[in-house]
């Protein structure tokens, strides 16, 4: 490992604009990441669940992976999902990413299998040595089965390379877990909906996929609280983005939304691949309505009202 990445700021999981067929459409993704980098963000992240990983080859992510690497010409911090089902594609996509020259990996559980936290760290400590860059552990049992407990952490903990940790498990005990015994892996909040508590317990990066279709205004709670430490109006910030953290949250349409988000904005997203379908007109309404709302609350707050 050539650097410690430190994880501060907003770290956005690129949606994956699509055309009507399906395939790749580069242009507005490149579009998309230009807005992202002009409007703020720290860091972009390819190849996460928010970008349809699930739905696209090995070759795939990495042609993706490539090309958002290189449109961000080091601008930015690019962050390489290698999260896969398979040991060996997990290994494919972190030599990938070592080649392309990015700059970490973001690691979750192979999904389904429901491996024990040896077989985990095993599997985890194999990427890492094909690539040998940092690593952003990504704990999301939710979705993987299994949760990246005490006993994983200890062991992958032997490499320095593993730098941080995506906590998307909803416990706010893993959070002061994490915030007490393990202070050297940097906690990224993953929970959108518990942001808030993220950043006063010591977290200062905020992995969100909403910052897709508003990155100013998860930037602006960011440098509220963990730059200017100003919980009130972090306060009064969240509780103007609780709606949509309850509709991305709580919803059962986290990706579809973000899309939908994404194509609000500006920058049309496309349909989704398969199995998922696009919001229906009542769910476009509904979080258009939420949008817009919270756009004018905190520019209130902005502005100082």
């Amino acid at each position: 490992m050539t650097f410690r990445l430190k994880l501060e700021g907003i770290y956005t999981p690129l949606v994956t604009p699509l055309t009507k067929d399906g395939n790749f459409h580069k242009d507005r993704l490149a579009e998309l990441i230009e807005a992202l980098i002009d409007k703020g963000v720290h860091g972009l992240i390819s190849g996460g669940s928010t970008g349809e990983n699930y739905a696209q080859t090995v070759d795939e992510r990495l042609e993706l992976a490539r090309f958002i690497t290189e449109r961000v010409a080091k601008r930015l911090p690019v962050i390489v999902g290698t999260g896969a089902m398979r040991t060996e594609d997990s290994i494919a996509l972190a030599a990938g990413a070592r080649q392309m020259g990015a700059d970490a990996l973001l690691l979750g559980t192979p999904p389904y299998s429901v491996p024990t936290e040896r077989e985990n760290a095993l599997n985890a400590l194999a990427i890492d040595r094909a690539a040998d860059l940092p690593i952003i552990l990504y704990n999301y049992p939710g979705r993987m089965g299994v949760e990246m407990g005490e006993e994983f952490l200890d062991r992958v903990g032997r490499s320095r390379n593993f730098i941080g940790i995506k906590e998307s498990s909803g416990d706010i005990n893993r959070v002061h877990l994490l915030a007490r015994d393990y202070p050297h892996i940097q906690m990224s909040c993953g929970m959108d909906d518990q942001a808030l508590e993220f950043f006063a317990w010591g977290a200062r990066s905020w992995i969100c996929a909403g910052s897709n279709f508003l990155p100013e205004e998860h930037v602006f709670l960011y440098e509220t609280c963990v730059v200017h430490g100003d919980f009130v109006k972090g306060r009064r910030i969240m509780s103007a983005m609780m709606p949509l953290m309850r509709v991305l949250e709580q919803g059962g349409k986290f990706i579809q939304c973000v899309k939908h988000g994404t194509t609000v904005s500006g920058i049309p997203a496309g349909p989704m691949r398969p199995p998922l379908k696009s919001l229906n007109k009542d769910e476009k309404r509904e979080l258009e309505q939420v949008i817009a709302v919270l756009k004018t609350t905190i520019a209130d707050i902005k502005a100082g009202n």
